[in-house]
């Protein structure tokens, strides 16, 4: 796995992870609750096990063809 495609995921991780934790954790950043710093990781985490999977898989598959 080169550092471009983990670098890439890391970016895309921090979009989404972003966008999603705004959207999860809404009343934490703009109201009375408390912000969960688990949850709020894993959500960053998952889009970039995405990325980076669906990118090896890609890579994979062009390299077999």
């Amino acid at each position: 796995m080169t550092f471009r495609l983990i670098r890439r995921a890391f970016f895309i991780a921090l979009v989404v992870g972003s966008i999603l934790n705004a959207i999860n954790q809404y009343d934490a950043f703009f109201g009375e609750e408390v912000i969960r710093p688990i949850q709020a990781a894993l959500t960053y985490c998952v889009p970039f096990c995405v990325s980076l999977f669906s990118a090896w898989l890609a890579s994979k598959d062009s390299h077999t063809q």
